[in-house]
């Protein structure tokens, strides 16, 4: 006998009443609640209505003894997903582009600054830049409060803008790394750079080679960074892989562009310091 389903009936007060094994059962899960539509399809002398849902399910009619499998009825619900548009998409990629940029422009900057404080055969004010001074219980840069200039090509010529400051400064010159005795007269402090010998310029040598693999490092480094920010966008579907691909072409250009800058700047500096 084919089971009755009313349009307005609820599904779960049809099945409320204790299972008859000689009557059709319907599976369904226990938070499945809908309403019958009003189709039917005929299963042997069954009528078995149609359903929709978002889950799967089977149904199991049972007559004449046996159990037959009626095949799973499934509606999938329309699901929206946002996709990045191409201006999002450009954005980020230029956002990456213009942060490999300025951490490795940052990055040749420190190599010079670095190299600029090796002392040469030659009075350079760089030789100073990492001094600091403690000026009134607070570190500040000495250039910020003295002027630096080069007499001649051995010596260098500090005067500070406030007088106070020279024992100060003295004291700080005297605790760096710089190598040099000042010379303090109670109005400027005089600085004298004695000649290299060829052992100290060999060590000096290896001093800025050092430092020149250390900025080709941080180089590395940054590119290693903007590289997985790629994949993460083909993770996100926003990249391909072929855009990738490309991108990181690119961007082993740039590295090797500023690859050669650092090398550049190297080798300038070990001339300066092997040169008597």
């Amino acid at each position: 006998m084919a089971t009755h389903f009313s349009s307005t009936r609820s599904v779960r007060s049809i099945f409320q009443s204790k299972p008859n094994p000689s009557k059709s059962l319907l599976f369904l899960p226990d938070s499945y609640h809908r309403r019958a539509e009003s189709a039917s399809c005929r299963v042997g002398s069954v009528n078995v209505s149609k359903w929709s849902s978002a889950a799967n399910y089977v149904r199991l009619v049972k007559f004449s003894g046996k159990s037959v499998v009626v095949k799973q009825l499934v509606h999938k619900r329309t699901r929206f997903v946002r996709c990045a548009t191409i201006e999002e998409i450009e954005a980020e990629k230029s956002s990456i582009e213009k942060d490999v940029k300025a951490r490795m422009d940052k990055t040749i900057e420190m190599v010079r600054t670095n190299f600029n404080s090796v002392r040469t055969g030659r009075a350079n004010p760089a030789m100073l830049d990492k001094i600091e001074v403690e000026y009134y219980g607070t570190p500040v840069g000495l250039k910020s409060i003295a002027q630096v200039t080069t007499p001649d090509a051995s010596s260098l010529l500090v005067q500070p803008y406030d007088k106070s400051s020279l024992k100060a400064i003295e004291k700080a010159i005297v605790s760096s790394d710089v190598g040099l005795t000042p010379n303090n007269d109670g109005e400027v402090i005089r600085l004298t750079l004695p000649q290299l010998t060829s052992d100290r310029r060999k060590e000096l040598s290896k001093v800025v080679a050092k430092q020149a693999e250390e900025g080709k490092v941080a180089l590395r480094n940054i590119r290693r960074d903007a590289l997985k920010a790629y994949e993460k966008l083909e993770k996100e579907k926003k990249l391909s892989e072929d855009n990738v691909k490309d991108l990181s072409s690119d961007l082993q250009k740039l590295t090797d562009e500023y690859m050669k800058k650092v090398e550049s700047i190297y080798k300038q500096k070990e001339k300066e310091l092997l040169k008597v």
